[in-house]
């Protein structure tokens, strides 16, 4: 990671999330929510967020190929834009657990931050290029406005050189993290690195 940045509540830096709800113990787990939680994510079964998820296995299940498919096929639009897609929807939802997994991904795949501190600051004006810029305000109004999308804004994102595929890319990044955005946001907190809730 680069320097930390913390700006508008939001921050680069890792974080924790605790659930408000009871998480499953790995002593009680059935074999089928083990076998999800090793399917998942290497952390799942320290996660609060996967072991709340794996109440409900056959749905965690699909969610985690969802996701892998649409964050880690290989093809298509790159994984720095789809971070920055998935990171400009967690700064508009105020998703601050994902926005910070979002933020250090992307600095890790574009092996740079100024992106992320516009991001934080204004996710509307974001980008250091005309792509970027088309890819975080189309992130930002499909969030927000996801009805006032149409073809003119589909067509902004070819003229910067987007093809067919990387629309559709973009667009799944964006949507499952209005998912999983909403998971975060209601079932639990982010905590920072002192131990605090973020505010």
């Amino acid at each position: 990671m680069s320097n930390v940045i913390k700006s508008n509540g939001f921050t680069n830096e890792s974080l924790e999330w605790d659930a408000w709800l009871d998480v499953i113990t790995l002593e009680q787990a059935s074999q089928d929510q083990i076998k999800v939680l090793e399917e998942s994510n290497p952390k799942a079964k320290t996660s609060d967020y996967y072991l709340f998820l794996a109440h409900q296995p056959d749905i965690l299940r699909q969610r985690s190929a969802a996701f892998n498919a649409i964050m880690y096929a290989p093809g298509g639009m790159s994984r720095a834009e789809r971070e920055l897609g998935s990171l400009v929807v967690s700064r508009i939802n105020g998703c601050v657990y994902c926005a910070s997994v979002h933020a250090q991904r992307f600095e890790q795949l574009a092996k740079r931050s100024d992106t992320v501190q516009q991001v934080f600051d204004n996710p509307y004006g974001a980008g250091v290029d005309a792509r970027e810029k088309a890819i975080a305000r189309f992130s930002a109004e499909l969030t927000e406005q996801p009805d006032a999308i149409d073809a003119a804004k589909i067509a902004a994102l070819k003229e910067v050189g987007l093809n067919d595929l990387e629309v559709l890319d973009l667009i799944h990044s964006i949507a499952i993290f209005a998912w999983a955005n909403r998971l975060m946001l209601n079932l639990g907190e982010p905590v920072f690195p002192d131990g605090s809730p973020a505010e």
